[in-house]
């Protein structure tokens, strides 16, 4: 694979982890670091930010609607309201760190990258809007595109997914998650997004046992030999928090052993809440696998 280029910015995949981190601008993430809790607001956001970027992170992942299960949808123009502006300021701030919204939604993804973002981050793998492939091969932007089998909330896209998005039933795990990659990889080929501009995301706690998130995590390597970057998601989720028994607030361990596990089965990208922390496993864990 070669090196992705966003403007200024190369990503060489294979010679060192990339660090995303995440802003949730929400009132109910389900790791409990929803952005506009309270009288939280734009500051609050800026100082995590702020904190992000001391830390070494390459990508600053915005997201304005909750991936929690039973949370509810948001509408596109809310979510707006919540993520644009944020957008704007992050980008006049912070020029130096990458941009990636986080949407199933053309309009909103649309009025992001005019805003300043980079890079679209579908949990939906552009099975969910059929306009967001159109909008991001229009921008010539990345698209990040998920696994996900979970029940989606909004009845618009349990029609678009069908049926068999509903539930965790799979013939074989690794080899029914490649094939659904795949088709999303064939919606953004079709739309004129190339190669070099996609990256997977397996969708670790989407639609999945503890058990399936573990064997994912653990076989990671199959989902990379399929030829493009991989992101790797597992910070905070429930899997860790039912393997170790303890809340999402005290999953910092848990989530920094997935993370180097992950990387030593190929990813190329990891989405964490605690930059700080999961900055010195990534920084150590390519010290150890990524020696030249």
């Amino acid at each position: 694979m070669g090196p992705l280029k966003i403007g200024k910015h190369v990503l060489a995949w294979g010679s060192r982890t990339y660090l995303m981190g995440i802003l949730n601008i929400t009132e109910d993430s389900f790791s409990g670091d929803g952005l506009l809790q309270g009288s939280a607001g734009v500051n609050a956001i800026m100082e995590q930010a702020r904190r992000f970027v001391d830390s070494g992170v390459d990508i600053l992942d915005i997201g304005g609607e909750s991936t929690r299960p039973g949370a509810l949808p948001v509408d596109e123009s809310t979510e707006k309201d919540r993520v644009i502006p944020v957008i704007r300021q992050l980008s006049s701030e912070f020029p130096g760190v990458l941009l990636s919204i986080d949407t199933y939604k053309a309009s909103v993804a649309e009025m992001a990258l005019q805003a300043g973002a980079h890079i679209v981050n579908d949990v939906w793998g552009l099975k969910a809007d059929p306009g967001l492939a159109r909008v991001t091969s229009s921008h010539g932007a990345p698209i990040i595109l998920m696994h996900n089998r979970s029940k989606p909330a909004r009845a618009e896209i349990q029609e678009n997914l069908g049926g068999r998005y509903v539930g965790m039933e799979y013939q074989d795990l690794l080899q029914d998650v490649k094939s659904e990659l795949m088709e999303s990889v064939t919606l953004a080929k079709d739309a004129g997004i190339p190669n070099e501009r996609i990256i997977l995301d397996p969708g670790i706690g989407f639609g999945k046992t503890v058990d399936q998130n573990l064997e994912l995590l653990d076989r990671l390597n199959e989902i990379r030999q399929l030829g493009y970057p991989v992101l790797l998601g597992p910070s905070r989720k429930s899997f860790i928090g039912y393997t170790l028994d303890l809340p999402t607030d005290q999953r910092v361990e848990g989530t920094a052993a997935a993370i180097s596990v992950g990387i030593t089965r190929g990813a190329d990208i990891v989405r964490v809440h605690d930059v700080e922390y999961m900055a010195r496993v990534v920084k150590m864990t390519d010290a150890i696998v990524r020696r030249t």
